[in-house]
């Protein structure tokens, strides 16, 4: 676990990845001078403006928080007013340019969650998930000004559980993340770690993802659908389309089995109808 010694830094982050971390950071004493997060954006069906939840977690537990609309010299002029030592980087969703990257004196580091260079970019569990993948892990990595390529700083396997789901999955990934920066983070500071570079030749990448991605058609593999149901489970979620008395009716499944290696929908939620059975 952390050392007691006080570490000086400013946390970039915006959706409960991120608020999470902050969550277990500070049950270790280990609290950011600044929050730096996402503008508030139009969320739900009435697209009521809403915070980040890393915005709500400064906010309860009395942090300054900025809320850049770009990142620009400004704003980085903005950040020269603090003296610490990094930058702790954890889902933000904006490109970070070089100048700010390097800015603090130990440089920025990035908890990101695979084992790099596999799954570089946006979508690291749901991407294991839909491979079917029985392990991944969590690597923290310094960053550099190119798409999580980084030296590595620290890195853990994780078990993936054949009936884990985006949401299961996560919240191990983001528990062994927070511990394994806790523990890393004192060596880093004093220069004990050798960091270990990428393998650029075993790098591979994962996109950000749609909510149409969800689609999944019922005459597919069982577990194609299976992993993909794991995968997108609570957003996007998945659904498909089926012809009811010669109309289209959009089906979300919201529960459904691997059973006997057959993909097994139990609940549905019809367009513009309530949950029920799927028979």
């Amino acid at each position: 676990m952390m050392k007691k010694s006080k570490v000086n830094f400013i946390f970039f982050g915006t959706p409960d990845v991120a608020s999470n971390t902050l969550r277990i950071l500070k049950q270790n004493g280990l609290l950011p001078e600044v929050i730096v997060t996402s503008l508030d954006k139009p969320r739900g069906r009435k697209m009521v403006i809403t915070p980040s939840p890393v915005k709500v977690w400064a906010i309860e537990n009395g942090i300054p928080y900025l809320q850049p609309e770009k990142i620009d010299g400004a704003f980085i002029s903005e950040l020269k007013k603090y003296d610490v030592d990094l930058f702790l980087v954890v889902a933000y969703g904006k490109i970070l340019p070089e100048e700010l990257i390097n800015l603090p004196k130990k440089g920025t580091i990035n908890i990101h969650y695979s084992l790099l260079p596999k799954y570089r970019g946006a979508s690291p569990v749901e991407s294991a998930l839909l491979n079917g993948d029985t392990a991944t892990g969590v690597s923290i990595q310094k960053m550099v000004y190119k798409l999580d390529s980084g030296p590595i700083i620290a890195r853990k396997n994780v078990e993936i559980n054949p009936d884990d789901n985006k949401e299961t999955l996560r919240g191990n990934l983001i528990k062994t993340g927070a511990e394994l920066l806790l523990e890393s983070l004192p060596d880093f500071l004093e220069d004990k770690i050798k960091l270990e570079e990428q393998k650029e030749e075993e790098s591979t990448f994962c996109c950000k993802i749609k909510k149409e991605d969800g689609e999944i058609k019922l005459e597919d593999n069982d577990l194609k659908n299976y992993n993909k149901y794991r995968a997108f489970y609570g957003w996007p979620g998945v659904f498909f389309f089926k012809e009811v008395d010669g109309k289209k009716i959009r089906y979300k499944i919201t529960k459904a089995r691997l059973e006997n290696n057959i993909f097994t929908i139990e609940k549905v939620i019809p367009e513009g109808k309530k949950e029920t059975d799927y028979k």
